[in-house]
């Protein structure tokens, strides 16, 4: 049967994904972000944590769905996800290749539970599932796992509540235990951490509340699920509000023993954004 074995959690900031593209990862500004990285790419390519598919939660960026039409939760059914054109071109990364028949297991599974999602068939994937995959697999030439996309609206309010995106992971988490293929799966969440982009506090960073609440996802992740989403405002930043993705993949992960935490980093600032990065294993 499939398993989740790991959770990954990370920001996914463009800026980082326009820097590997354009050979600045070495650069004075960028190179302590990706140093950051250097451990969870030696992790992934380690045989034991490789895993067949990666479920990954992200967030659209107006890219495949415009202020016209705008799902609380979509998951990509594709067979195939091509990178999107941003306004500069696509990243020169490989396309995203994705598993039809296990998404739409996915799906059937968790909207039998009573969580709405929509089906997508066709879309393109921007920045926000892109970049998480180049932090943890540097420029390949194919990703070395399949890919779901999961795109979460927290762009356009009213968006959900991570108390509803902590419930769902436990869904997901059950979807995937009841397909009956021996795949490896990790759940990634991505966003954040502490970044606002506009208005007068635009460039707000707070390194303490971004690291406690890291602590409160790994230690007590009902408590995390429980922040309000007028404290992701405003502790974090109007675009703080992207940590509930993160309540996904915690969600997925087992329930009881803590997980082990192989690795945590933090890094300020990355184009005016708190960098955060985990990584969860289950026991």
């Amino acid at each position: 049967m499939a398993k989740v074995t790991a959770s990954v959690y990370t920001s996914h900031v463009p800026a980082i994904g326009a820097a590997l593209d354009n050979g600045k990862a070495n650069e004075p500004y960028w190179k302590p972000v990706f140093d950051g990285y250097e451990f969870s790419k030696k992790w992934i390519a380690d045989p034991e944590n490789k895993p067949d598919v990666v479920f990954l939660v992200y967030n659209d960026h107006a890219t495949a769905f415009s202020l016209e039409l705008i799902p609380t939760f979509a998951i990509g059914t594709a067979a195939e996800f091509q990178p999107a054109d941003e306004g500069w071109g696509p990243r020169p990364v490989p396309v995203v290749k994705g598993d039809p028949e296990f998404a739409a297991h996915i799906a059937q599974s968790v909207i039998q539970d009573d969580f709405d999602l929509t089906i997508v068939n066709k879309m393109d994937v921007d920045h926000g599932l892109t970049v998480p995959l180049s932090l943890m697999c540097g420029q390949p030439e194919e990703w070395p796992f399949k890919v779901i996309p999961f795109a979460v609206n927290v762009v356009q309010y009213p968006v959900p509540s991570g108390r509803r995106c902590y419930m769902l992971g436990k869904a997901i988490r059950k979807a995937i235990e009841s397909y009956d293929k021996d795949l490896k799966v990790q759940v990634w969440g991505t966003g954040g951490m502490s970044h606002q982009l506009q208005g007068p506090r635009a460039g707000l960073i707070n390194r303490d509340w971004d690291n406690e609440w890291l602590d409160k996802l790994i230690e007590d992740p009902e408590a995390a699920a429980a922040t309000p989403h007028i404290d992701y405002v405003r502790e974090a930043g109007s675009e703080g509000i992207e940590l509930v993705m993160w309540l996904i993949a915690r969600g997925a992960m087992s329930e009881g023993a803590k997980p082990k935490v192989a690795h945590r980093f933090y890094h300020v600032p990355a184009s005016n954004t708190a960098v955060g990065h985990l990584i969860l294993e289950n026991i």
